[in-house]
């Protein structure tokens, strides 16, 4: 390339100067909240997301009662585990990779209700299963959904949200996906696996349900042409009494610059290339910290260590302790700043991560191996390590550490790389980088959920736990050097920030 890609010295490639905080005037004008009516479709949006993290994590308590189903049809060897455990990211990408075109096409609304059709038929294949493969296409069919809306979600929330409330609005497709992974886990210990997937599609109905009341977005309205459409949407997600010109005009300006179609020879432009370069690595590096193999195999890796608390229990906490940290990081987005939230999320990361590799190594072993789902065919590590008993206090060591990974992840890395997606991505590139940045994600995840039990039954469970804390201290560097901190910022000062690097763009 003729110049550094990211990290370039001087004003072509800085971050936001430090600016002291607007008075209230200028928050109204940017877009305060007057008008409760964001915060409803949001939560209609965001309901896609809830259905996505209840997917993701319905193997965790499945896979074991899978391995005990007298149904030989449905009795699950370690590598159909396996399968059954990463197919859903094969098509969480496949949802990414259409929602390239979707996004633009459909427009974020239509697309994301559109997801529903794939969610529903997944999880009926899954509740009916007569075979492997009902499951398995059940599965890829929810991930498909889940890859959609994945990339659909955030855009559409990033481009209704008002800027003083963007980074709390732009963190609820984290914070809805991470409820419906505890509801997975709370609802597993009460219904049978059937049920579990019956029990999915409801989200998805009610989701529909409000969705065909809520607007578009404006801004993909304006790009299409459809500015009396657009104004009124603006005005029902403002409210009546809101001043909206402003916002309006500085919306329809920064649409009709860019009323065209991007061409190959304009994405080769550093304002272009420069945020979708770090969107991808971000999510491709979101993924590396290992969080998807965790939730997807939560209960089996607790199986395979000793533990105080029975697995299943364990793995509900976990999701509580997930559900909660997001809810702090959603209400210090916009005051800690993303890039605070970022550096404190991978150094906790990176503590849990290397505790969990120094406890599986050289800690206490359970008092007989994992006859449900084990990661290993032998007890983890030497045989002359000692034996757990069920009351070592030690045994909490592994809870507590997924806990405090959960909990780094969830409060930086998860929410962060999602809302930086949407609001750095090019207004006319959103839709297909967006889709682009999905498909990388969830490529990532398939490889590493795929690979993840064939590296514990090869070297040990200790192993990807060491490559992960690796990667946290990648994703510390990656954050100094090449994100910017866009709190407070509209969607078009950030536009315009890698558009020309000057200040004052953002004064």
């Amino acid at each position: 390339m003729q110049e550094p890609l990211l990290g370039a010295e001087g004003q072509d490639y800085d971050t936001f100067p430090e600016n002291p905080p607007p008075s209230l005037g200028e928050r109204t004008r940017v877009g305060a909240p007057q008008n409760k009516r964001v915060f409803l479709a949001t939560f209609a949006a965001v309901l896609g997301n809830f259905s996505f993290g209840y997917a993701l994590v319905y193997t965790s308590p499945v896979i074991p009662a899978l391995e005990h189903s007298p149904d030989p049809n449905l009795s699950l060897t370690k590598v159909q585990a396996s399968w059954f455990g990463s197919v859903f990211t094969l098509g969480a990408a496949a949802g990414g990779l259409s929602a390239m075109l979707l996004n633009d096409l459909l427009g974020r609304k239509l697309s994301i209700m559109f997801s529903a059709v794939p969610s529903v038929a997944g999880y009926a294949l899954m509740a009916g299963a007569r075979g492997l493969w009902m499951l398995l296409l059940g599965r890829m069919l929810t991930g498909f959904a889940g890859g959609l809306t994945a990339a659909c979600i955030p855009v559409y929330v990033s481009e209704i949200a008002p800027p003083g409330v963007r980074g709390a609005l732009g963190a609820t497709p984290q914070l809805m996906a991470v409820f419906g992974s505890l509801s997975l886990y709370a609802l597993g210990l009460l219904l049978p696996w059937r049920w579990l997937a019956v029990a999915g599609e409801g989200p998805v109905v009610i989701m529909v349900l409000l969705l065909s009341f809520m607007p578009n977005s404006p801004r993909f309205l304006l790009s299409r042409g459809r500015d009396a459409e657009a104004l009124r949407a603006l005005a029902w997600l403002r409210g009546a009494d809101a001043d909206i010109g402003q916002e309006f005009q500085q919306i329809r300006d920064n649409v009709q610059r860019q009323s065209s179609r991007m061409s190959w020879a304009e994405a080769r432009d550093p304002h272009v290339y420069r945020p979708i370069t770090i969107a991808v690595l971000m999510r491709f590096l979101q993924q590396l910290t290992g969080i998807t193999p965790v939730l997807v195999y939560l209960q089996p890796i607790f199986n395979s260590t000793a533990v105080l608390l029975p697995p299943e229990e364990d793995a509900a906490i976990v999701g509580a302790v997930r559900l909660l940290s997001v809810l702090i990081a959603a209400l210090t987005m916009d005051l800690a700043g993303r890039k605070a939230l970022l550096f404190v999320s991978a150094s906790v990361m990176f503590a849990a991560n290397l505790t969990l590799g120094l406890y599986v190594q050289f800690g206490p072993k359970p008092v007989t191996p994992n006859i449900t789902v084990g990661l290993e065919n032998a007890p983890l590590g030497d045989t002359e390590q000692p034996l757990a008993t069920p009351t070592g206090s030690l045994t909490l060591v592994p809870l507590l550490a997924t806990m405090v990974f959960i909990m780094g992840y969830a409060m930086g890395w998860g929410p962060i790389t999602w809302l930086l997606m949407s609001e750095i991505l090019p207004l006319r590139a959103r839709g297909a980088a967006s889709g682009l940045c999905v498909l990388v994600s969830w490529l990532t995840a398939f490889a590493l959920t795929k690979s993840f039990l064939l590296v514990v039954n090869a070297f040990g469970l200790q192993v990807p736990f060491y490559f992960f804390a690796a990667i946290c201290l990648v994703n510390l560097v990656f954050t100094g050097c090449c994100v910017p901190e866009t709190k407070g910022r509209s969607l078009e000062q950030i536009e315009s920030f890698f558009r020309s690097g000057r200040r004052s763009f953002l004064r």
